[in-house]
């Protein structure tokens, strides 16, 4: 436990960025899960919009901090060449 008033604000301030993170990094977890799903559907169309919600997420997560900028354009690169190759 913190022994002084600023170290009790930065557990405070800790728990609520690890929640935040946590939360945007299961969203875009999910909505690449249903991404892959509709291209296996064979629901491309769907598939390309959902793609552009997730680009967008992803770009946000890696200008706060949530995810690395390499580990957003790996994923990125990843649900391009898995749209591309079921065209």
């Amino acid at each position: 436990m913190p022994n002084n008033k600023s170290a009790t604000k930065r557990l405070r301030q800790a728990e609520t960025r690890n929640l935040r993170n946590r939360i945007r990094k299961s969203e875009i977890r999910t909505l690449t899960k249903k991404i892959l799903v509709a291209v296996e559907a064979g629901e491309q169309s769907k598939a390309e919009e959902m793609a552009k919600v997730v680009q967008g997420k992803l770009d946000r997560a890696a200008k706060s901090g949530t995810l690395h900028a390499n580990t957003v354009s790996r994923r990125k690169s990843l649900l391009a060449r898995q749209l591309k190759g079921n065209q």
